[in-house]
């Protein structure tokens, strides 16, 4: 029997492989860009997981960054719908046709 650990819901792929430029560089093929919805100028996480390096799409903006983007100056807490409407306002204006 194979020691397999659970990765959620992941197909397993077959390998796919890349080559190191000089300046270390590499190009994600395209079958990975896919799957992981990644486009130019994307940032990858790499983490080391013992003798494996494990590298996945970076989350692009952590709930502190949020909060600080949609109330400028140090306020109380705020409830969930405040969140969301400070969302909303945040997308209409940064989105709006000009």
């Amino acid at each position: 029997m194979r020691n397999s650990h659970y990765r959620g819901n992941v197909s397993i792929m077959s390998n796919v492989y890349s080559k190191l430029t000089s300046q270390g560089q590499i190009s994600v093929p395209a079958k990975i860009r896919r799957k992981l919805g990644l486009h130019a100028g994307s940032t990858l996480e790499w983490e080391e997981d013992g003798e494996r390096v494990v590298v996945r799409r970076a989350g692009r903006f952590s709930s502190e960054d949020i909060h600080k983007t949609l109330f400028e100056q140090r306020p109380k807490a705020h409830s969930i719908d405040e969140m969301k409407e400070g969302v909303r306002r945040y997308i209409r204006a940064r989105y709006a046709r000009r």
